[in-house]
């Protein structure tokens, strides 16, 4: 038995302080967040470099746009619930509701994005126009 095992045994348990653990949560959900917002914007500049002449100019555009616009809404909204306590009974409704809007929002983001992709970008500005 490895000596960290043994130890963590021999340790009690300490409570789970669930205020830590939402915020901790809150934070890697807002770091893939902006990965994901990273994403959408060197999609948008590809998009905007192929111009209006790429058959799905529009469409990509707007998702793109809808994919940011939840994002950011997403993102408000984990900065709402960082800054509350959860262990204070009054905020717990709040937080809960704020939470699956927010898990709705990255859902639906989600789901834009696989239609970006779906519509793709197919060439960005690594070899000029001919």
């Amino acid at each position: 038995m490895s000596t960290a095992r043994a130890r963590a045994e021999l340790q009690p348990a300490a409570p789970l302080n669930m205020n830590h653990y939402a915020t901790k949560k809150t934070v890697a959900e807002s770091m893939l967040d902006v990965a994901l917002l990273m994403a959408n914007a060197s999609q948008l500049k590809a998009v905007v470099e192929q111009g209006p002449d790429f058959k799905y100019y529009i469409t990509v555009i707007v998702l793109i746009a809808v994919s940011l616009l939840f994002q950011v809404l997403a993102g408000a909204l984990f900065v709402i619930m960082a800054r509350k306590d959860l262990n204070n009974v009054t905020n717990q409704r709040k937080l809960d509701i704020i939470n699956n809007v927010a898990t709705v929002l990255v859902f639906l983001t989600v789901i834009v994005n696989i239609f970006i992709t779906a519509f793709g970008v197919q060439k960005t500005g690594l070899y000029p126009r001919q």
